[in-house]
């Protein structure tokens, strides 16, 4: 049986103060939570601070970013061995404010995904489609793409090696979240390509959901039997609301 998941990804916000009072409110209530796995990404600046909250509790650590190199000449990039030492044990890669902002392409978020496995990283590649793309019928098509070109050629130590999270770039942000069927319908989709990508092992991986996420709308979310948890944005910036969807998501499924 697939295991919640519930990251909160705090994207460009917080400052150190501001990121350690936000670990410590969390940690305080659901710091001791084994039911589903809890992780926080924090900006680069604040993964030490973040860290020195965390490191004895059964929340994890995650990077909104990797470069693919291991060393060398890359001005402001960060290798996955950095991560590691600064006590990440998951990273977000593609996420779609990366793609649409800085450009980053399928064959740069491949090279970013085989580089944590490589390294011990678990990548949470992210996948998903623009409202355009929904209207036109290319859902599918656009997610089945980044799918097969971002895992083209990487090798799996095992279906713990890698997370996938759906996040409609619809519903990123905009209070609009996707309905439990459209998740699902996706959701399903997404497995049964990575049941060819990695020969027979789709049902292992865990998929998540990633759009509009709220203590008010995770049970729904949640309902479907391929949403196994959530990539939580705005809402996981309260360590109660944060909290209060680790707890809802504990009592689902």
């Amino acid at each position: 049986m697939r295991k919640r998941l519930i990251v909160g990804n705090w994207k460009m916000n917080m400052l150190r103060k501001e990121a350690y009072e936000l670990a410590r409110g969390i940690a305080e209530l659901v710091g001791d939570v084994s039911y589903v796995d809890i992780v926080v990404a924090p900006p680069y600046t604040s993964l030490d601070v973040v860290y020195g909250v965390i490191s004895n509790t059964n929340i994890g650590l995650c990077a909104q970013n990797v470069f693919w190199e291991e060393a060398g000449a890359f001005t402001g990039e960060i290798s996955p061995y950095m991560l590691i030492d600064a006590g990440c044990k998951w990273v977000i890669v593609g996420h779609s404010e990366r793609r649409a902002v800085l450009g980053e392409t399928d064959e740069m978020v491949k090279r970013k995904v085989a580089a944590s496995i490589k390294a011990g990283l678990i990548p949470i590649l992210c996948v998903g489609e623009t409202l355009e793309q929904r209207e036109s019928g290319k859902t599918m098509e656009v997610v089945r793409g980044q799918l097969e070109r971002g895992l083209d050629g990487v090798e799996l130590f095992s279906s713990d090696s890698i997370v996938i999270a759906y996040e409609p770039v619809w519903a990123i942000g905009t209070g609009r979240s996707a309905t439990p069927y459209e998740a699902e319908e996706v959701h399903l989709f997404i497995r049964n390509v990575l049941d060819r990508v990695f020969e027979g092992i789709g049902d292992k991986i865990r998929v998540l959901y990633g759009g509009s996420v709220t203590p008010e709308n995770i049970e729904d979310i949640l309902s479907p039997p391929n949403i196994d948890g959530v990539l939580v944005g705005g809402a996981s910036l309260k360590a109660e609301s944060f909290a209060r969807i680790v707890r809802l998501a504990g009592r689902i499924g």
